[in-house]
């Protein structure tokens, strides 16, 4: 009788343990999956930035020759 409950309380715990070990691996992928989604979201934010920063660097050196013009006397 004792074996038998003995065996009976391996596999419960042998059970409980693959469930935990595939509780934790789904979490893990979970986590990661949601990290480099992060790190896309933040590149994406990252890249129009600077193609905000782009249009404001023509845009300035459009005045810089406008100014230049100006100071050379030629109107535009």
């Amino acid at each position: 009788m004792a074996f038998a409950e003995s065996s009976m309380l391996l596999a419960v715990a042998s059970t409980g343990l693959a469930g935990l070990a595939i509780f934790t691996a789904a979490v893990l992928r979970g986590w990661s999956e949601w990290l480099e989604f992060k790190r896309l979201q933040a590149a994406r934010s990252a890249d129009s930035r600077s193609g905000g920063g782009r249009i404001e660097i023509a845009d300035l050196r459009s005045r810089v020759r406008k100014l230049e013009a100006i100071a050379n006397g030629i109107e535009l």
